[in-house]
């Protein structure tokens, strides 16, 4: 491992010239695969942009640990429904610092739930708009019945100097909601400054569902967490502790974190202490690094994910379809909406290859798209299983015989690096193509950040993805995935089921636990008949790190988007 290349950034950014055989003390080195999109709390919504932002920023109320029944405090120290659940206030915390050093106020809190509920987009954290709006995307009549004193009233402060939302309806969710990154406390005075929103009624309508990817506060962070912004490129985040946090300056100075595709790189790492925690290294690989020395093995972590193969029934990309018919050498936009071809690819993946090759047998196969320790999942739900004979005869039917007697050429996506979803997508493409030798299947390798904005906007034919808990609630899960409307996973599918939005509005709408389990078992029935995509079996998780690295296993998280399973805080050598 060629040390001047791996820490040069850091050199560099802290200003400080570092020489040593491994990580030292002071310092977290982490090896990822995923590229960041983003480092603006209320725009992120990938795991690879998480992890930077929930130790800058902070929430009103989170999880700790394990625990995902008992919310905790933050920056606020108390919150009480009234209004029969209608109005929800919360005291916050006293003598917290901005990384500017700025206090943080309630002033601040309001802003930073305005700016959001203004500035949020298709690809951006969107229920907490449908908490406090009533609607989760800015679409046209969004924006027309929208007016400044609804946003105005949905966040403001009292005269105590409690921040008080306003609720439309009752919503069982709320708090959990809160608890997501995107709804981080950012400094007004310092947004504003950068020329972000005034905050006010003048400029309002001008910031609606913007492109704020690439936001000024996205470029200069500022928030209230243990950890402050130092530098990024395309390939590391460098991040120094917070002397002045308000819960104490944290035990860990640096945090590096490096995009390094390769597992063999990131195997090597490890194993010489060049990284003290590396993401994705399959169950497969485990031995590589298992039983090294110095590396330990934090292993039977519960799934807090749901993995999927998204089949494009609407795809928005011409350049995607290649001849664009059904000749052998290309596919309409709308080949996946067939169910007969949905049914076909269900029919040809083999879940247990994957559970015994990948997982090693430590895993299981999901009958829902969320997790099975989460409220309604139906255990006894029907699911696909591999059957190449009905898989070809699901082929023989789809679009009236055409797609057997012609062939087809589709491409299946994974991000770069993910040796687990490259594997799924390459079982899909052995299993469909020996079916028929007309039958092509494309396996691609695109960065992180492309694959999710070219999914998100619908011009990708299919790809292998999943979704990480914003806050423990099926909901959360099953809406993204399932719901037309307010699902954050639409634009990658365009499956429109009006009776599967009703069941999921229902489920929603409802805190009596018999009804939502009744519910949700009639809706993971309607995703087995509608087959919108092809769900792929649970691992049972691990993390693998060098056993100089205290607090991991006490403070793992599921919620956590960090490949650290918990905030760096957390953790000392």
């Amino acid at each position: 491992m060629n040390k001047k290349v791996l820490y040069s950034t850091l050199a560099v950014g802290l200003g400080t010239m570092f020489a040593f055989a491994a990580v030292p003390n002071n310092t977290l080195v982490t090896m990822v695969i995923g590229d960041i999109t983003t480092l603006d709390p209320s725009q992120a919504y990938d795991t690879a942009s998480g992890e930077g932002i929930e130790n800058m920023y902070e929430t009103l109320l989170g999880y700790e640990g394990r625990d995902l029944t008992n919310l905790k405090p933050s920056l606020a120290t108390a919150w009480r429904f009234t209004n029969d659940g209608k109005t929800l206030t919360f005291t916050l915390r006293k003598n917290v610092k901005f990384h500017s050093g700025a206090t943080m106020t309630c002033t601040d809190a309001e802003y930073s739930f305005e700016r959001h509920l203004i500035t949020h987009d298709s690809e951006a954290y969107p229920y907490i708009s449908s908490t406090l709006l009533g609607f989760s995307y800015w679409d046209d009549e969004a924006k027309a019945k929208t007016t400044w004193a609804m946003i105005d009233k949905a966040a403001e402060c009292n005269a105590q100097g409690q921040l008080v939302l306003t609720l439309p309806k009752k919503d069982p969710t709320a708090l959990a909601k809160l608890s997501y990154l995107a709804m981080s406390v950012i400094e007004k005075k310092y947004t504003v400054g950068l020329g972000e929103w005034s905050g006010g009624e003048s400029d309002w309508k001008q910031w609606i569902a913007r492109d704020m990817a690439d936001s000024a506060l996205s470029r200069k962070p500022n928030g209230t967490g243990a950890y402050t912004f130092v530098s990024r490129n395309a390939t590391q985040q460098v991040y120094k502790a917070n002397p002045n946090y308000w819960d104490g300056a944290p035990k860990i100075e640096n945090v590096v974190i490096q995009k390094v595709d390769e597992l063999a790189t990131r195997v090597l790492a490890l194993n010489k202490g060049d990284t003290d925690i590396t993401s994705v290294i399959t169950r497969a690989n485990l031995g590589q690094v298992a039983g090294q020395p110095g590396v330990k093995v934090l292993d039977d972590l519960p799934s807090s994910a749901s993995e999927m193969y998204f089949m494009n029934q609407n795809i928005k990309e011409p350049k995607e379809l290649g001849s664009g018919k059904l000749d052998g050498k290309g596919i309409p936009a709308n080949f996946f909406s067939d169910i007969d071809v949905r049914k076909a690819f269900a029919n040809a993946f083999d879940a247990n290859v994957i559970i015994s090759k990948i997982f090693l047998g430590k895993g299981e196969i999901r009958t829902m798209a969320m997790p099975s320790t989460y409220l309604g999942y139906d255990k006894t739900a029907p699911v696909y299983t591999y059957n190449p004979e009905r898989a070809a005869n699901s082929f023989k039917r789809a679009f009236g015989g055409q797609v057997w007697a012609n062939g087809f050429t589709v491409n299946i996506y994974h991000n770069t690096g993910n040796i687990r979803r490259q594997t799924i997508a390459e079982l899909f493409k052995a299993n469909v193509e020996k079916l028929n030798p007309k039958f092509r299947v494309n396996v691609v390798a695109i960065p992180f950040s492309e694959l999710l904005s070219k999914a998100d906007q619908g011009k990708l034919s299919s790809l292998v993805g999943s979704w990480a808990a914003d806050y423990p609630d099926s909901d959360n899960f099953l809406r993204a995935f399932y719901h037309s409307e307010d699902g954050a996973f639409k634009g990658r599918l365009n499956y429109v089921d009006p009776e599967m939005n009703k069941l999921l509005d229902q489920a929603k709408g409802t805190d009596t636990v018999a009804a939502r389990v009744t519910l949700y078992k009639s809706i993971a029935r309607r995703a087995y008949d509608q087959v919108p995509g092809v769900l792929m079996p649970a691992a049972v998780g691990f993390l693998t790190y060098r056993d100089n690295l205290k607090g991991l296993a006490e403070n793992w998280s599921p919620l956590a988007s960090g490949s650290f399973g918990t905030l760096w805080k957390n953790l000392s050598k």
